[in-house]
């Protein structure tokens, strides 16, 4: 039984929704669960370690999955959908699927053999530590396996997400954020050294996430039988187009993880300020311009560019619409809001004031990045829907230049610090974003209209609509002299009141429901 592809505006629409709004429910639990990492270990070496640990099989796990596998993988997946033939399809995704965890399986084991290597690579300010070494080597060697989990969990993700199902991959990572707030409040207690016990969590997560994706594949006839066939068209194309897309996919995970690997060289508690910071950049990335992205790849893979040109750009241009008029008061708001969020989220058990207020500096230096950092997400399916997997790489290679660069000048030469490392993140990001635009312009996929129009003009008042409100809020509560209750209570209405300021003024100025602007 073949299953047919989804593919109506109004799916998409709907698609959106429900992408965004697990993913919106995922961030949630992922903010309680640093709440509880941060309030258990506060903005210790300990937890410095978990979090630049982390990020080397999260790293990882955008390049075999998410970045570069799902991007190379779809495209090539719509293709055998639409060509119809069963036995073919499944010969693909079951020789795909034997060659990945073929590669996976090496790449674990070689990482756990060589960690202190790999330790020296990502996190150099620990490796000369040997209290640091040590504990990050063996935190490592627990938590990596979770990298081939994880990247199996994205392949079928990309299967779903190519038939129109996007709710259960949305909602996956749910289960990686209850697993660690367990392992935080319940299990972490009965361990000497607490970090363990979140090491162990992640794993756990790996497990559970992968199992319940049978279920889900079986249901659509598409549960891969591992089997290695090197030979197979569909396998060499996807592994072509990956290749390059290593680097094009991740260009945001690569340059996050450059800071880290700074940061790991700074004072004691900066990786733990910057992991603060971009957790809540990741909040409105994650609802709103990885959610049109995710969606946008495949529905754009199904288009017949050179038959329906219109249509590909109408596309485009509606997602960058939507994540400019989303992405311009987000960053607003955490740059005006960051004491308020970071006091209110983890200002409690071993993280203190001055955790606060340094974690807040890098926020700001972030959230001027956010419009640029949404745009990635929205303009790279772009080139990847039509196999082009090369651009972007080479586009990556500037950035990741450009912010290993600014981020020694900024934080080592004019001593910034960790707030050095996020302005050389943001300058990257809009950097690749411009050589981005320019390139889609001459190919003619976007096309330069005159800034001066009704939209426009609907965001730049909204927006200093909303900075007024803000700045003048800020002037008479202090979140740090506030109780636990009170910023909660103060910080949920302050939101409540900028959303609904800066939707009513672009409703007034539009003269239209926001739904018909999109």
């Amino acid at each position: 039984m073949n299953q047919k592809i989804h593919s109506s505006n109004p799916g998409i629409f709907n698609s959106v929704k429900k992408v965004g709004g697990w993913t919106g429910i995922s961030r949630v639990f992922g903010l309680i669960r640093d709440i509880t990492t941060t309030s258990l270990l506060g903005a210790s070496v300990f937890h410095d370690i978990f979090v630049v640990t982390l990020k080397i099989p999260n790293l990882f796990r955008r390049f075999f999955a998410e970045g570069a596998f799902n991007q190379a993988f779809i495209p090539v997946y719509s293709d055998y959908q639409k060509n119809n033939i069963e036995k073919d399809t499944k010969e693909f995704i079951n020789s795909l699927a034997g060659t990945f965890v073929g590669i996976l399986f090496v790449f674990t084991v070689l990482v756990l053999i060589f960690a202190p290597i790999f330790i020296f690579i990502f996190a150099p300010g620990f490796y000369f530590d040997d209290l640091k070494r040590e504990l990050a080597v063996s935190v490592l060697r627990i938590m990596f396996p979770y990298l081939a989990l994880i990247s199996l969990v994205a392949f079928a993700g990309g299967i779903q997400n190519t038939h129109g199902r996007f709710s259960l991959p949305a909602s996956t990572p749910i289960i990686f954020n209850i697993s660690l707030i367990t392992a935080a409040v319940f299990i972490a207690p009965m361990f000497k050294i607490p970090i363990f016990a979140l090491a162990w969590g992640v794993l756990v997560a790996g497990f559970v996430q992968l199992a319940i994706q049978v279920l889900p594949l079986k249901q659509i006839n598409r549960l891969p039988i591992p089997r290695l066939d090197f030979s197979n068209p569909g396998s060499k194309k996807v592994f072509q187009l990956m290749i390059p897309a290593i680097l094009a996919g991740g260009i945001i995970q690569i340059n996050l993880l450059v800071d880290t690997i700074f940061a790991s060289l700074l004072v004691t508690g900066s990786p733990t300020w910057l992991y603060v910071s971009d957790r809540l950049i990741q909040f409105p990335m994650g609802i709103f311009a990885i959610a049109i992205g995710t969606v946008l790849l495949p529905a754009l893979s199904k288009i017949d560019f050179d038959n329906n040109k219109n249509e590909f750009i109408t596309r485009l241009k509606k997602g960058q619409r939507f994540v400019l008029f989303i992405g311009i008061p987000s960053f607003i708001g955490l740059a005006f809001c960051s004491i308020d969020l970071i006091s209110t989220l983890f200002y409690r058990g071993q993280f203190s004031e001055n955790d606060v207020n340094q974690a807040s500096l890098s926020l700001i230096a972030f959230s001027f990045g956010l419009p640029f950092f949404m745009l990635m997400k929205v303009l790279t399916p772009a080139f990847f829907a039509r196999k082009d997997t090369k651009t972007p790489m080479y586009i990556a290679l500037v950035s990741l230049v450009l912010n290993a660069s600014l981020n020694y000048i900024l934080a080592f030469v004019f001593n910034y610090g960790h707030v050095g490392i996020a302005v050389g993140s943001s300058i990257a990001a809009f950097v690749s974003i411009i050589i981005l635009e320019i390139i889609l312009v001459k190919k003619n996929i976007v096309k330069l209209q005159n800034p001066f129009n009704r939209f426009n003009f609907s965001i730049l008042v909204s927006s200093i609509s909303l900075i007024i409100f803000l700045y003048v809020t800020s002037l008479f509560i202090n979140f740090i002299d506030l109780s636990e209750l009170e910023r909660v209570f103060y910080l949920l209405l302050k939101i409540f009141l900028a959303i609904i300021i800066y939707l009513g003024v672009a409703r007034f100025i539009n003269l239209k429901p926001l739904k018909e602007i999109f």
